[in-house]
Order: structure tokens, then sequence, then C-alpha cells
């Protein structure tokens, strides 16, 4: 896809100088660069209604309510300023412009702090029209900032906000590039780890993609979404919660997934800690097991997540390779405790990269980094090839020399073997499953959930021919 970069000031300016595009800019926190570069540019007479930066708390609160988290750098936060903002603009002057591409920004920001606690982040978003006739549409996201300094954080949210305005403008119908065009300037000094796009311009378009597109963009090492397809994030649904996360190909779910998920799951509350929140679930498809064939498919991604989704399942994509990334993201966002699920004998693979990767190094700080005391390993089981005897962590054959540091992780609980496994759906794999779908053979719908046999077969995923439709005449 061609691209070109347009510095932030010509996009001020470029819109500014559109006597169509007028709004409103509402901006609390570190956020208030934003409507600057409309400003400065000059023009912004023919763009800006009205701008406001609602600092103080109980100020905040009587314009849009009170957060009942006591939390202001929010998704709720950001609605409730989209949802007032907008209705103010309307109200008072849809009679007077009634030909205008009314748009909101709003932005809640926490920049880095001075004892650098904060480590900057915050949610943006644009309620915005493209004909006066339409019902508005919303942009929103969630931004990690990456600079180590106030004054560039609050730069870099300048530069996304108006990013952000123009992209809607002139890229609405190219979503793709819509999304690219949110780094222009900004490469290295920013994550944005969420996207949704909603309304009568995005009518149709699957937010699923925009979480693959922000991984394979490499402007966030993970994105998610719910089991709705609605993208979601972390800081406001895993909040001092504990997390299990479930890494798999799902091409397709079988019934040694679905095992492997429950007993885990129940294994993993039964050590639940008081104090939590909550706990949740994730299942996480890799960036490397898209590329597994080459090229990333969109429909084969696609066609995972609808199963996994049928299932009831919040989907997490990711561009780590192991789980220290990962890990670091969701200590982040405050996640109490972790817990990662492996098959042994991807452990395994894991364990002895780790060690080939670190024999000459500090072999020590690269398994502490994987093995922290907020994480904990699960492990399932698999039938070893030539005999009926189970592979565990308990049996595992790792290399010589780091045995004893294996042994450690075993002694004090941070490896663990899964109980209540199902051993009579071991012999299934995924690969035979697939092929068996992708030509219809007899058998293949009884080594799948039932909900994954029903969405496979009702939308035709991982290859499952069409039904053949035969006349008399």
């Amino acid at each position: 896809m061609q691209h070109k970069i347009v510095e932030p000031e010509q996009k001020a300016l470029e819109i500014n100088l559109n006597r169509s595009i007028y709004g409103i800019f509402a901006e609390i926190g570190a956020g208030q660069e934003v409507a600057r570069y409309f400003f400065k540019v000059g023009a912004a007479a023919g763009t800006i209604a009205k701008t406001m930066s609602a600092y103080d708390k109980i100020i905040s609160d009587n314009i849009y309510g009170v957060e009942n988290s006591g939390r202001y750098v929010c998704e709720s936060r950001l609605y409730k300023m989209l949802d007032h903002e907008y209705n103010l603009l309307i109200n008072r002057l849809q009679n007077e412009l009634v030909k205008a591409k009314f748009f909101v920004f709003a932005d809640t920001i926490a920049a880095i702090n001075y004892q650098r606690t904060i480590k900057g982040d915050g949610w943006m978003g644009l309620r915005f029209r493209l004909n006066p006739d339409e019902e508005p549409n919303d942009f929103v996201l969630h931004v990690r900032m990456k600079d180590k300094d106030n004054n560039l954080q609050q730069q870099a949210v300048g530069i996304l906000g108006v990013n952000m305005i123009y992209a809607c403008y002139h890229y609405h119908d190219d979503p793709q590039r819509l999304i690219v065009s949110l780094m222009d300037n900004l490469k290295d000094r920013v994550e944005i780890d969420m996207v949704r796009l909603n309304g009568p311009a995005f009518e149709g378009l699957d937010n699923r993609i925009l979480s693959l597109w922000l991984v394979l963009n490499n402007m966030t090492k993970l994105s998610m979404f719910d089991s709705d397809k609605r993208p979601i994030h972390a800081s406001e649904y895993l909040y001092k919660k504990d997390l299990l996360i479930v890494r798999g190909s799902f091409r397709p779910p079988t019934l040694v997934n679905q095992d492997m998920m429950k007993s885990a799951w129940q294994h993993f509350k039964n050590q639940q800690e008081p104090g939590a929140k909550g706990s949740m679930m994730i299942t996480e498809i890799t960036k490397e097991n898209l590329l597994k064939e080459g090229n990333v498919s969109v429909q084969d991604f696609l066609d995972r997540t609808d199963a996994l989704c049928a299932l009831g399942q919040t989907v997490m994509i990711s561009s780590a390779e192991d789980y220290v990334a990962t890990i670091k993201y969701f200590n982040d966002h405050r996640v109490r405790n972790i817990g990662v699920v492996y098959g042994v004998q991807q452990l395994l693979e894991l364990i002895s990269q780790k060690y080939y990767d670190n024999i000459n190094g500090s072999l020590l700080a690269a398994f502490g980094a994987l093995f922290s005391k907020k994480v904990k390993t699960y492990v399932y089981p698999a039938k070893q090839e030539g005999s009926g005897e189970l592979m565990s962590a308990q049996n595992l054959q790792v290399p010589e020399e780091i045995k004893f540091l294996y042994q450690h992780l075993l002694d004090n609980q941070q490896i663990e073997d899964i109980e209540g496994i199902n051993e009579d759906v071991l012999h299934i794999f995924s690969p035979n499953v697939l092929d068996m779908i992708k030509h219809d053979e007899p058998g293949w719908q009884s080594m799948v959930p039932v909900k994954v046999a029903e969405v496979i077969k009702q939308n035709h995923l991982f290859g499952f021919p069409a039904t053949k439709l035969s006349f008399e005449y």
C-alpha cells in the first residue's frame, strides 16, 4: 500500500480551510495539544466551535458525570465526553449550520510524571459525520506513549490527534490506510493497541481486522477483542484481575483445545488468591503462527477467531514469540497474577530455545523473565510417540545442564501439570482435522466442539466446501 506521509501542520491547515468541517475539542489531562495545532496554523475559526479542558476532577464530574471506578483516564470517560459535547454541538448549531460535517474530538490522557510511576497512556476519540443527514461515526483508540519526557509525550498526543481527524475525513473509504496513517511522524514514539471504528462510514467493516492490522504493522505487540468481536483493552477488562492465557493455532479449535481450556481454567480458578477482582481467560494467536504458510491470510484469521468466538472466548493477536513481552504488557496494566498454558511439547521447545540462546550469557535472567513470581506455567500433557505414556511437566526431558533450574521451578510450583484432563481426546491433531474439513471427510465433526462444528458448516470456515445444489429436470 502506497502512503505519503503528510506533516501535522499541513493536515491541520487543510482541515481548517475546509469550511464544511466544524467541531469541538475537549481534552483532559496531558492531552491538550491537539487543538493547539489547529490554532497555530491559522484559519482556526473555520474549524473550531469550542475548545475546553475540564482538568479539575470536580468540574469534570459536574460536566460529564461521576466515574464509579474513580478513574478518569478510561474508556467510559471518553464516551461520556463524546456524548455530552456532540449533543451540545448538535443542539446549538444544527439549525444554523445545516450543511456542516460536525465533529467532536475528545481525549483523556495521563502523561509520564516526575516520579516515573506513570508511563503515559490514554484514550482518544472522534465522533464525526461525513454528511449532514447521516448518523455520526465513532473512532476510538487507546495509545501508550514511549517518549521518556512529558513535553515530548504531549507533543506526540497532539500529532496523533491531528492524524486521527485528518484520516477520518480523508481516508474513511480506505480503513487500512486510515489505520496506518495514524503513525505519520510518530515512528517509535507511540503504541496504538486498540482501535474501534463504528458508524455508517464503516458499515460492514469487521473490527477484528483492525486488531490484526495493528499487530501486522508493528503499531503494537498485541491487541484484543471479545467474543462479540468487539475490540477491547486490558486497562478496562483486566484491571487488577487474574489472567489465564491459552496460546494455540486453533486451526481449527479441536476437542483437545477445548479440554485444555476447560481443565486449565478450573485448575487456575482453584488457585485464585483472595483480593482479586475476578479472573479472565484469553486465547492467543501469534503473528508467527499466522505466518507459518507465508503471508497472513485475513480469511484464515477470521475463520480461527469465528470458531473461538463461537466458544465464547476473548481473543488476543500478538507478535510475541515468547511470553516475556506479553507479561510485561499486562503488568503495565496492573493485571494481578498471570497463568500461561503450554502444551508439553511447546514448553520443551521454549525451554530448550531459552537455554541455547543464553548458554554463554545470563541464563538465570532469561528464565527469570519468563518464570517470574507473578507468573505460573500450566502444562497440558501429550502422548509420547510410540507408547501410551503421557509426557508431562514432571517427566519432561530438558537439557542436562538446566535440570537443576527446571527442578527448582517444579519444586516452587511455578510450573505445574494441569489436573483433570481428558486423555481420550489426546489422539486428535488440528492439521489432520483441518484436512478432513476441507474434504468434508466423515468423522471431523466428532473431533471439534459442537458449536465449532456448527459455525464451520454454517459459514464454510477453513475451506469447508459449500453445499452443491442439484436440480432435477
